[in-house]
């Protein structure tokens, strides 16, 4: 028995919650441009989480919701404050980094949730709703911590007159966003809510179908995403960005150094995609907006999307590699003023929805997923032989 490497081209299972091609991506059944153009997450989430698009009324009841499980448990505060020092320490050997803590986090939140056990569709329902409303409301606590600065309305958890975007960075700042702010961190949210069997997605399927919990699933989805091939790319398409802005402050060129990354042979991040071999269509949204922004804030944060553009075309023309939606959402990000280390949060902040719709799913209609392997190993010896 043979199989693609990483399980390339196999299907896995059948999903009504979302649908990757190459020309469309899909969230039951509307486009992904539209979402972007004409929703907000609040509705993506309605839409992921509760299977259909909300009226204004259930719109309104569900962001209500939301807001009244922003607030945090004394428990995961107390943690939070315990694992500064581990995030504070210096940037060459953290013991700890975001993810790390936020994963921990959640998985507190389990000890905690007075459903955590319970797998019906109602429990998990709840459970996926307070996830929701709870990981900003972690993340901006913990930037405050990291900052050495006060938490941001701990009580209540943020502003409740705040959308979840605005909210998010509200927490993290101290200060309430722009408009342009929220709207641009409201459409990457949508952007990042789903895509079907991604690798973070199958794990969290994985985990529910033993029957184990909600908590657990997206904890484990959380490890999933960190790594830098997968969530952590857009943290890592940055940090590349930045390094690439050193060597042309150094007098050299993005060209010079594009040609030594490819003799080299060095993966570049933010580029090229499992599915999406004619370019990630979320991708240029999101380049769209965040370069409006890096306009508005001056020559100091576009000179980010001058840079990676010049990389995007060394890699489109000599490559034929596109960039997916990881490598604009580093720039923009950074334009926005958000720390490069919250860039893969954020993102958990935007792809709970997802999964737990995916777990829902899994626990509705379950079967173990038990795959087989092909063994190349030794042929049989005696032990004692």
């Amino acid at each position: 028995m043979s199989t693609g490497r990483g399980l390339e081209g196999i299907v896995a299972g059948d999903t009504d919650i979302c649908s990757v091609a190459q020309g469309q991506l899909i969230y039951r059944g509307y486009e992904i441009h539209d979402l972007a153009e004409n929703a907000t997450f609040e509705g993506v989430a309605f839409l992921l989480l509760e299977g259909r698009k909300p009226t204004d009324a259930e719109l309104a009841r569900f962001s209500k919701e939301l807001v009244a499980e922003r607030a945090l448990p004394t428990a995961v505060t107390d943690y939070l404050h315990a694992a500064g020092p581990m995030l504070r320490q210096g940037q060459s050997t953290p013991t700890a980094v975001p993810m790390d803590v936020l994963r921990s986090a959640v998985s507190i939140l389990g000890n905690l949730d007075p459903e955590s056990q319970d797998n019906s569709a109602g429990a998990n329902l709840l459970k996926s709703k307070r996830l929701l409303a709870k990981i900003p409301t972690i993340i901006g606590h913990m930037q405050r911590i990291i900052e050495g600065k006060p938490l941001v309305d701990p009580a209540t958890g943020g502003d409740p007159s705040l959308s979840h975007a605005g909210n998010l960075l509200y927490l993290m700042t101290g200060e309430r966003p722009s408009p342009e702010a929220e709207r641009v961190t409201d459409v990457s949210l949508i952007l990042y809510a789903e895509h079907d069997y991604n690798a973070s997605t199958f794990t969290s399927r994985v985990i529910a179908a033993t029957l184990s919990d909600m908590h657990g699933a997206i904890t484990g989805a959380i490890a999933a995403l960190k790594g830098p091939l997968h969530g952590g790319a857009n943290e890592a398409a940055m940090e590349m960005l930045r390094e690439i802005g050193d060597y042309v402050d150094a007098g050299h060129t993005v060209d010079e150094f594009m040609q030594r990354a490819f003799t080299e042979k060095r993966k570049l991040m933010g580029f090229g995609h499992r599915v999406y071999k004619n370019g990630d269509h979320r991708a240029p949204i999101l380049h769209t907006l965040g370069r409006k922004m890096a306009e508005a804030r001056g020559p100091e944060y576009l000179r980010w999307f001058e840079l990676g553009e010049q990389v995007q075309d060394i890699m489109l023309h000599q490559k034929q590699i596109h960039p997916n939606v990881d490598f604009p959402c580093g720039m923009t990000y950074y334009a926005m003023g958000i720390p490069v280390p919250q860039y893969t949060p954020i993102f958990v902040a935007s792809r709970v929805s997802g999964w737990a719709a995916h777990i829902m799913e899994q626990h509705a209609n379950n079967r173990l997923i038990r795959p087989v392997s092909n063994y190349t190993g030794p042929e049989i010896t005696p032990w004692n032989g």
